[in-house]
């Protein structure tokens, strides 16, 4: 699966090269590439940004750029294209699978100061995503966060063991985890999860996944 990030701020990927999302590339099961808005821009000091119409504080991200960018990395409108916008809709473990399975190439827009030209969201944009009510200074930190999501659950990427019960799938959050030192300051691990009886195991698990999801859903 291949992202392409278009960005005026390139060096903030750098996380995209280490832990699982960097082995997960080297490895060949994502390609992840980040394109430099600004060498689109036919501005002679290659600005890409200007004051808003009708007045308002900050910057708007111009239109051309933008337009440029995406179509000279997806000229034939093959690729599901997102732009990372607090108005889409908001990230859930769902649509980060479908993302996953059903697209083979996903282009992804950072806007930064104020947004984007609405005419770059009409002109390219399939869906806006957002990860959470809230506002940060550019779309690049919600970007790495989509990558991420998505990226885990390519084949390949991760053991399948390892999704199958994670928060979210089914609709329920995650057990409680434990591991070595069966005891530490006074608090021990749930003596069913050392019991050996697998079966008990399991029935705990499901139990306090159900609970955690009642207390905190």
């Amino acid at each position: 699966m291949k992202f392409t990030i278009l960005t005026l701020h390139t060096a903030m990927f750098a996380p995209l090269n280490t832990s699982i999302i960097g082995r997960a590339r080297n490895a060949g099961h994502i390609d992840v590439e980040i394109i430099n808005i600004r060498d689109f821009s036919k501005d002679k000091h290659k600005k890409c940004d200007d004051y808003p119409f009708g007045g308002g504080a900050g910057m708007v991200m111009t239109v051309q750029p933008i337009y440029d960018a995406i179509q000279a990395v997806d000229p034939g409108r093959n690729a599901f294209r997102v732009y990372m916008s607090p108005k889409g809709d908001k990230l859930t473990h769902a649509m980060a699978d479908e993302l996953a399975q059903k697209h083979k190439h996903v282009v992804i827009l950072c806007g930064h100061y104020e947004g984007v030209d609405q005419r770059a969201i009409e002109l390219c944009i399939d869906e806006e995503i957002s990860i959470g009510d809230y506002v940060v200074t550019g779309g690049e930190l919600p970007a790495m966060v989509l990558v991420d999501a998505v990226a885990r659950l390519v084949n390949g990427v991760l053991d399948k063991e390892s999704t199958k019960t994670e928060s979210f799938v089914g609709g329920q959050l995650e057990y409680p985890h434990y591991t070595r030192p069966q005891e530490f300051m006074g608090h021990a691990v749930p003596e069913v999860l050392v019991s050996g009886d697998h079966g008990r195991v399991e029935k705990w698990r499901q139990e306090r996944s159900k609970q955690t999801t009642e207390s905190k859903r």
